[in-house]
């Protein structure tokens, strides 16, 4: 089985995204249960398969994290421990917390690397923050195609009202995708001309060098 790591980008400094890497959060360990006195072993699936795991021993105070990853070529073996802390709820209960072992912040999300360290420590920006204005606006297209289950890309066309929705619910949806993909067609439009522009001047020089 493949450990952490293994075909990803785990490093200090890089700039990656947070969809480079693994991550454990504690907010669905708590929900299932699992930090009183648990151990257990936390899998990634890909297809169904198991990629890569860790294996987890949790207390009342901390969490114990064991693992491999693959540096320069080699398996080395990962042995951290993690402070938990608690705040409390406004509705009673609490919510509980790791204590990032690079910062010393509360985090509800560690990103597994040669330590496991929070997003700013990794210095990690969210996928959407490196979007493109068109990749924005097709992500949020395909979203609402979504609710009216028509297939995903914008230019397919539109699919009609879905059996059993209102048509208040329908008339909004569709007005919100007729405005969005008018949008998405100028940028797709203006993306498209940028780019056989360049095409075009690359030919040109091109040509120049053959005709020297």
């Amino acid at each position: 089985m493949g450990g952490i790591g293994s075909g990803r980008h785990f490093y200090f400094g890089g700039k990656a995204k947070t969809s480079d890497y693994r991550l454990v959060d504690i907010r669905r360990w708590q929900r299932d249960g699992l930090l009183n006195g648990s151990a257990f072993t936390w899998s990634w699936f890909r297809d169904g398969q198991s990629v890569a795991s860790i294996y987890v021993k949790a207390t009342e105070r901390a969490i114990k994290l064991q693992y491999r990853i693959k540096r320069d070529g080699d398996w080395q073996d990962v042995n951290s421990e993690i402070g938990i802390s608690k705040t409390a709820c406004h509705l009673g209960g609490a919510r509980s917390w790791f204590i990032c072992p690079c910062c010393g912040r509360q985090a509800a999300i560690l990103y597994i690397g040669k330590v496991p360290a929070c997003r700013k420590c990794y210095q990690l920006c969210y996928d959407s923050q490196s979007e493109s204005t068109l990749d924005r606006q097709i992500r949020q297209l395909d979203k609402l195609r979504a609710q009216l289950g028509w297939p995903a890309g914008f230019l397919n066309g539109e699919g009609g009202k879905p059996k059993g929705m209102h048509w208040s619910t329908y008339n909004r949806l569709y007005n919100q995708h007729t405005q969005l993909a008018a949008q998405a067609e100028r940028h797709f439009d203006e993306a498209f001309n940028i780019v056989t522009q360049r095409a075009d001047k690359a030919m040109a020089a091109y040509k120049k060098r053959r005709a020297m």
